[in-house]
Formats: C-alpha cells, sequence, structure tokens
C-alpha cells in the first residue's frame, strides 16, 4: 500500500511538471470580440505570426546573431515581423487570405532557423 501512494504521488508531481512545462501561446492579434467564432485557419495564421513576433520582441532572434552571417535569414524575419505588424491591423478578405498564404509559406520556410 505504500508503494502505491508512492506512485499516485509520483504520477500526481510528474502531471504538474508536465504543465508547468507547456507554453501557453497568448494570440495577442486574435482578441475575442463578442465571442465570436474563430476559424482554425485564422489561428492557423495568427499563431504562427505570434511565434514570429515572440522570437523578434522577446528572443530578439534578429539582432542576437552576426548579422553579416545571417543577412538572409535576418531579412526575411524583419521582413515578416513588419509585414505582421501592419497586417495585424486589417480586415481579411479574399485577397487579403492569398498574401496571407504567401507570407505563412516564407515563415515556414525559416522556421528552422527561429531558435534562440
Amino acid at each position: 500500500m505504500l508503494f502505491l501512494i508512492t506512485m499516485i504521488e509520483v504520477a500526481a508531481c510528474y502531471s504538474q511538471l508536465i504543465i508547468l512545462i507547456m507554453i501557453i501561446l497568448k494570440i495577442e492579434s486574435l482578441v475575442p470580440k463578442n465571442e465570436r467564432w474563430i476559424d482554425r485557419d485564422e489561428i492557423m495564421l495568427h499563431s504562427c505570426f505570434q511565434i514570429l513576433k515572440d522570437c523578434v520582441e522577446k528572443e530578439h532572434v534578429d539582432t542576437d546573431c552576426n548579422y553579416e552571417s545571417n543577412k538572409e535569414f535576418v531579412d526575411e524575419v524583419r521582413f515578416l515581423y513588419e509585414w505582421w505588424i501592419k497586417r495585424m491591423k486589417r480586415i481579411t478578405s479574399d485577397e487579403q487570405m492569398k498574401e496571407d498564404d504567401l507570407m505563412l509559406i516564407r515563415l515556414m520556410k525559416i522556421r528552422g532557423a527561429l531558435w534562440t
């Protein structure tokens, strides 16, 4: 019986540890308005660019590196970041969705280098 209690305690501690390790992504550009439904494609776009925004603003991926040896990456990060800052203020339209798709593809091409 003592062993069983110990295992339960270990399991509870492990669960709490997993919860603490999880990162909650706060998507600043998707503030719920009147509990409106947000489509999954919109969540995907906004979450990906929130990660980029966090990488630039909190982790400084565009400044905490040697610019000369990472010029293409840094230029692309800065371009996508600036585009997203402007894009967040626009309303989604069919034309905007086409541009969003192109920018999302560009972001996916550099995602492997976003680590700090």
